[in-house]
């Protein structure tokens, strides 16, 4: 098709934003918005509304995930935009949702042009994302990527005992297997960074050129309890005591393996947890991100070199590995074209990595995928204060557009 230069409208993709964000939105402009809950329910109904009257056919699969398409042309794999409407809670505005109502502005504004696409073009919300109310995140696109057993997901419960299962079926979303997302030229998601990278070197498009990978230890110090007024400090076996100075030995070793390493011990739990007696046990979790596997093995090393005993402080010391994840690469021909459309609009950019999980890299493993990120103000997400300024948000949407349009041209 002939090449048309087009842009999106930032006024409507800014009130579309707002719009989305009221279903569940909380006092303090955040979203409260889980999966399958009446919220969650309301914004897919008003979704697929807004879809068919834009002259789309909508569809959902047996995961609940939604599939809103434009047709084209010629009957061939469609090009995929989309993210995910369900959100944490008191989360963000623009978490999941940027990259689904940015989907929607793509389309308006190829409908308002008279541009036709050659082949088909899709918006996807993927069901269950977050994975605040069930647990994994991901769930849906895990599923269709066959990451995820579809019948241990519909297992999964809520806080309340409610399984994905029974809630599915009552959203009235619970459509077909044969509906699901088999094939496509190109999946695409548009993003906050949720991070500080972009704002910090003062750049407006992240191109994203993969999903780090990770690994996450358990590391559990075993000492015995007495009081803690009469036992001689010589005479301890203080757990807690032993922790820390593994948590300080951790970081002093870690902290020089790659300055692009990151690493968080965000869960401690101290046992009996009172301040008259000295702790018998601590657990304490460890985990790290990086793109380079190599890196990670060499975090892995330190953290299985661990003494099982302190000489000092005649403690235990187990270590468990839980889980790793493998770092996920996008296509770097769709990567190519995001990088091509960003400079054709002049927008500053930077290759980047995402250090948190998203839908596209479980897709990615299936059909060819890329991100793109928009900066975060002071890196903040997954809470009210979240915030995208909403001209970087159409930056994102133009480059979606045109990457979309770049694609349909070759």
């Amino acid at each position: 098709m002939q090449r048309q230069k087009v842009l999106i409208n930032k006024e409507r993709l800014k009130n579309d934003i707002e719009k989305f964000a009221d279903f569940g939105r909380t006092a303090k402009n955040g979203v409260s918005r889980l999966s399958l809950s009446e919220e969650d329910i309301s914004v897919r109904d008003y979704f697929c509304k807004c879809c068919e009257e834009l002259g789309m056919t909508v569809k959902f699969d047996d995961m609940g995930t939604i599939y809103a398409t434009l047709e084209g042309e010629q009957n061939k794999p469609p090009i995929v935009i989309g993210s995910h409407l369900d959100s944490v809670k008191k989360g963000g505005r623009f978490d999941g949702s940027l990259g689904v109502v940015a989907g929607l502005e793509v389309i308006k504004t190829l409908i308002e042009n008279k541009i036709k696409p050659s082949i088909p073009i899709t918006i996807v919300n993927f069901t269950n994302e977050e994975g605040a109310r069930f647990e994994p995140s991901m769930m849906a696109s895990g599923v269709l990527s066959g990451r995820f057993s579809k019948a241990e997901m519909l297992q999964k419960t809520d806080t309340s005992g409610v399984s994905f299962a029974e809630a599915l079926q009552a959203s009235g979303y619970y459509g077909s297997k044969e509906n699901r997302l088999k094939e496509a030229t190109a999946f695409l998601e548009l993003h906050i960074e949720q991070g500080p990278i972009l704002e910090s070197e003062s750049l407006s498009i992240g191109i994203v050129e993969c999903v780090v990978g990770m690994v996450c230890y358990e590391i559990e110090v075993t000492g015995e309890s007495d009081h803690a007024g009469t036992t001689p400090m010589s005479m301890r076996k203080d757990a807690l005591f032993t922790a820390t100075d593994l948590l300080s030995e951790i970081r002093q070793q870690v902290g020089i393996v790659d300055p692009d390493l990151v690493y968080t011990m965000g869960r401690v739990n101290v046992t009996p947890n009172i301040h008259t007696v000295i702790p018998n046990k601590v657990i304490f979790s460890f985990e790290s991100r990086h793109k380079n596997p190599a890196v990670i093995q060499k975090v892995e090393d330190i953290i299985q070199r661990l003494p099982s005993s302190s000489m000092t402080s005649g403690c235990q010391v187990k270590t468990t590995k839980l889980w790793d994840r493998k770092t996920v690469f996008f296509d770097e021909s769709v990567c190519q074209v995001l990088e091509e459309s960003t400079k054709a609009l002049g927008y500053p950019y930077r290759r980047i990595v995402s250090g948190a999980g998203h839908d596209a890299q479980f897709i990615s493993s299936y059909i060819p995928s890329a991100m793109i990120f928009v900066p975060s103000a002071n890196g903040k997400s997954h809470c009210e204060e979240e915030w995208t300024d909403y001209e970087e948000c159409a930056k994102g949407a133009n480059v979606l557009l045109e990457t979309v349009m770049n694609i349909l041209s070759k």
